[in-house]
C-alpha cells in the first residue's frame, strides 16, 4: 500500500466498486449518464478477465481515482480495434506479452499530485509482464504528459474506435516504468 499525503494506493475489488468507480470516470472524463450506463456491464466482464488489477486510490474512504488493467489478448475487443493501426507502423507485437491497461481516472480536485503516477505505477508492478500499452485521447493532454514522463512513447496515432467522435492514441512502455519527475 502507498500513501500519498491523505491518499491510499489500495487493491480493490473491481466488480464491487464498478458503480463507485465509473462515478470517477464520468467526473475525470466527462461522461454523460447514459454512457456511465453503458460501461457499468463492461467493466462488470473485465472484472471477470483472467490477472485482472484493480486499485483505487482512497481518501477518507472515498475513492478518488481508480485504474485497473489486465494481461492483453489478441482476441480482446480492444485488441481488434487497435490491431491494424499499430500493423501500418510495425507495432503490432506489441499486443503480445503486454499487460493493457485498460482504465485509469482521478477526480479533478486529486489530479497532479501523483495520484495517477502511483495509480499507473503500481499496476505495471504487479502486472508482471514486460511491457504496458494503453490508448488515450490522441490530444496534448495531463494524462498523455505524465504517460510521457513515466516512459511511453507513441505506437498508433489517429486511432478510431467505434461510436466515438476523438481520435485515440495507443502508448507502450517498457517495464518497470519510469520513476516520475
Amino acid at each position: 500500500m502507498e500513501q500519498l499525503t491523505e491518499v491510499t494506493i489500495e487493491s480493490i475489488d473491481l466488480a464491487a466498486w464498478a458503480p463507485a468507480a465509473l462515478e470517477v470516470q464520468a467526473v475525470a472524463f466527462g461522461l454523460l449518464p447514459d454512457e456511465v450506463a453503458v460501461r457499468l456491464p463492461i467493466v462488470g466482464r473485465h472484472a471477470l478477465q483472467p490477472g485482472v488489477i484493480a486499485l483505487g486510490a482512497m481518501a477518507d474512504g472515498r475513492l478518488v481515482g481508480f485504474g485497473y488493467g489486465m494481461p492483453n489478448r489478441r482476441e480482446h475487443w480492444w485488441s481488434t480495434v487497435i490491431e491494424p493501426y499499430l500493423a501500418a507502423q510495425g507495432n503490432d507485437h506489441w499486443l503480445d506479452e503486454v499487460f493493457a491497461v485498460t482504465e485509469l481516472h482521478v477526480l479533478p480536485e486529486y489530479q497532479g499530485r501523483g495520484v495517477g503516477s502511483s495509480l499507473i505505477r503500481t499496476l505495471c508492478e504487479r502486472s508482471g509482464k514486460p511491457r504496458s500499452i494503453l490508448s488515450a485521447i490522441d490530444a496534448e493532454t495531463p494524462a498523455r504528459r505524465l504517460y510521457r514522463a513515466l516512459g511511453y512513447r507513441d505506437l498508433a496515432r489517429a486511432v478510431r474506435f467505434p461510436n466515438t467522435l476523438r481520435p485515440y492514441a495507443v502508448m507502450g512502455a517498457e517495464l518497470p516504468l519510469r520513476a516520475p519527475h
